[in-house]
């Protein structure tokens, strides 16, 4: 089996979770809350929204929880947005805070408590774990399992992301280029996350998650004209191409963390774990792909010739798909 039709199947298995990942909402919705006084709590609910759509997801707090202040509701960003106030005897912790909805709705939660002493929880929700009890002390590592886990999770499920990672791969033939070349994708997009979550570079999302498709257009074409003897770009430099185009895909990660709205304190932590969940999330992908390409190498399992141009006509076909859908999505307002 030729190297390009053992791609060419990890590529068919990615788009296989093209569905999946459709259906899932990448943006977690976002519960904080602040101690005001001994029993009573400040609390911002944010869940993501498509149009005036809202997701069904709500929180349950201990029943002997009640609200003090109505609610305020307002659609921000893309989210439907809630504050209130509540006040629970004896406090919070030891008490369980719960979200309904979650198995239903595929998302995520993140919770974030800050105590009056200014100590910190930060732990993730989803439907395996729809809810949480409340620690007496802060505990670092559910921080740090709660971002690097989201980091992990948004990777993988960005199908975009991974096809241009799959079509580098494609194209770098040697081991020291290929390190060579994730490096410089990697190195690149921890800057533009970087800057993005700090405010300093901000862009319109859909403009930059149609630029993303259209890098793995232009992976796809350079394939095919290297199969006609046409070495591009990125076939001589492709270190160069992945930190360009790293740059851009930076900017489409910066959205799960910028959509929170996290407070200032948290940036720095939680765009450490973010990105370290999205290196490793990266990585699994690069060995998984890896390991096929040694399998079916020891196996001595061949295909046809032709197949080799397969991949990349699925790469541009589907990154044109895309660049089309999230121009019209820009165009309409959708």
């Amino acid at each position: 089996m030729t190297r390009p039709a053992v791609l060419g199947a990890c590529c068919t298995i990615v788009l296989a979770t093209a569905t999946v990942a459709r259906a899932h909402e990448l943006r977690p919705a976002y519960l904080q809350l602040r101690q005001v006084g001994a029993d009573t709590f400040d609390v911002m609910w944010k869940v993501p929204a498509k149009g005036e759509l809202r997701l069904g997801l709500y929180v349950r707090f201990p029943e002997q929880c009640s609200e003090v202040e109505p609610r305020t509701v307002y659609l921000a960003e893309d989210a439907f947005v809630e504050r209130w106030q509540i006040q629970c005897p004896g406090g919070l912790p030891g008490k369980e805070i719960a979200v309904d909805g979650l198995a239903a709705s595929l998302t995520d939660v993140l919770v974030r408590l800050e105590a009056m002493d200014g100590s910190k929880q930060t732990v993730r929700l989803n439907a395996a774990q729809a809810s949480y009890v409340v620690q007496e002390q802060p505990n670092w590592r559910q921080l740090a399992i709660a971002y690097t886990s989201l980091g992990v999770e948004h990777i993988l499920l960005g199908v975009d992301h991974l096809l241009f990672v799959l079509g580098l791969m494609m194209i770098v033939r040697t081991t020291k280029m290929l390190v060579k070349t994730i490096t410089a994708f990697t190195v690149a997009h921890s800057i533009t996350l970087g800057l993005a979550v700090f405010g300093t570079l901000n862009l319109p999302s859909r403009p930059v998650d149609a630029a993303v498709a259209l890098s793995i257009v232009f992976l796809g074409a350079e394939i095919l004209h290297a199969r006609s003897g046409r070495l591009g770009l990125t076939y001589r430099y492709p270190w160069i191409v992945a930190f360009a185009f790293g740059l851009l895909h930076g900017l489409g990660f910066a959205g799960a963390l910028t959509d929170l709205g996290l407070p200032a304190a948290d940036i720095p932590v939680a765009l450490l774990f973010f990105n370290v969940g999205v290196e490793v999330g990266q990585l699994c992908f690069v060995a998984l792909v890896l390991a096929a390409l040694r399998s079916f190498r020891v196996l001595e399992i061949y295909w046809a010739r032709w197949t080799e141009k397969i991949p990349a006509y699925t790469l541009g076909t589907l990154g044109a798909f895309w660049v089309i859908q999230r121009t019209v999505m820009i165009c309409t307002g959708a």
